[in-house]
């Protein structure tokens, strides 16, 4: 949905992505602005709220935004790998078992949504000799919980939201899911032509190779011009490589930019080192022609809001004018009570 904005609604985008990472509030709302016609705010917050889409712990254990059905259908097929990265963090650390720990999690939370400093609190007056904060870190990978949209957050959540066991927010049981086949197809119709590292490195998942073997018969399979072999659903759309991209600005940590292993189909290497920061921040950046061509932010001093440009080379002028106007549009949705607006790079 970078080529051109689509006129969908929300959760169907979601959907058709898959997921939006989610670790900070903002990002979302940019990511569906930058590929939704006329998007507002209120576009997200009303299915938020509705319960259609939520924000949980999901891929490689950071937290992301999904549609209901989804989060239902795949959070417990997530859960070995999540399940792994646990035991590396939490290794033999003076926790309880797990099944005790999940239990007296279940607990703390009850029906309702909780703070989870106060989850912790709870398990740590059950368990003085335990750490605290390892019991937490295992109880988030463990349960699936959902963060809680707050009125009044300017982009939904607040930085300390209250979590709560998914079963009671949606009122559906978290059951076995739909099992990583489906989710393997889904990634595909989001991200593919793809690897088999691609799939498993944004999945989280293990054995890739072998969920894909009783898929082949559903899927293309074409050579990359490193003569790895990629795959794609087949009503994917594929354009020529030849078609022309516009101005887009991307959000930190966007899909597009984590999906795949290989990023130089986005990115030229010799600027990979400036999209990831020493603790792991992927910056927002913007695209002109489909690849990445440097970072933005947004400073706010007093009415005055601006979008300062940090690009990896000149811009070229034909796209200067376009940039221009798609940062101006994009000042002005981050920004709506601002009196001043000025892109520069």
């Amino acid at each position: 949905m970078l080529l051109r904005r689509e006129k969908v609604g929300v959760v169907k985008a979601v959907e058709q992505l898959l997921a939006l990472q989610a670790q900070l509030p903002r990002p979302p709302h940019v990511a569906l602005w930058s590929r939704l016609r006329k998007f507002k705010r209120d576009d997200l917050f009303a299915p938020l709220k509705a319960r259609t889409l939520v924000r949980g712990t999901m891929m490689r254990g950071t937290l992301h935004l999904m549609s209901a059905r989804d989060f239902l259908a795949y959070r417990m097929t997530l859960q070995p790998s999540l399940t792994a990265g646990m035991a590396s963090v939490v290794g033999k650390g003076p926790i309880p078992s797990i099944e005790t720990l999940m239990t007296a999690g279940r607990s703390a939370f009850g029906r309702k949504a909780r703070p989870f400093a106060d989850v912790r609190a709870a398990l740590q007056s059950r368990f003085p000799d335990a750490h605290e904060r390892l019991m937490g870190y295992a109880v988030r990978m463990q349960l699936p919980l959902v963060q809680v949209p707050a009125d009044g957050e300017a982009w939904g959540f607040p930085g300390d939201s209250d979590f709560a066991l998914a079963e009671h927010w949606l009122k559906t049981k978290v059951g076995a899911g739909a099992g990583p086949g489906p989710l393997v197809l889904r990634y595909l119709a989001a991200f593919g032509p793809a690897t088999t590292a691609d799939i498993q490195g944004w999945l989280g998942i293990r054995g890739v190779a072998e969920v894909l073997a009783p898929l082949r018969d559903k899927l293309l399979t074409f050579r990359d011009g490193r003569g790895r072999e990629v795959f794609d659903v087949p009503a994917a759309p594929r354009p020529d490589a030849d078609t022309p991209a516009p101005v887009r600005f991307l959000p930190e940590y966007d899909s597009v930019m984590l999906a795949h292993a290989d990023r130089a189909r986005i990115v030229d290497d010799a600027h990979r080192k400036a999209l990831v920061t020493k603790n792991l921040v992927v910056p927002a950046t913007f695209l002109i022609d489909g690849r990445v061509a440097g970072t933005w932010k947004i400073e706010r001093k007093k009415a005055a809001a601006t979008l300062k440009l940090t690009p990896f080379a000149p811009i070229p002028r034909a796209e200067r004018a376009a940039l221009q106007e798609e940062g101006e549009a994009l000042l002005r949705f981050v920004e709506p009570d601002a009196t001043s607006f000025d892109v520069r790079d």
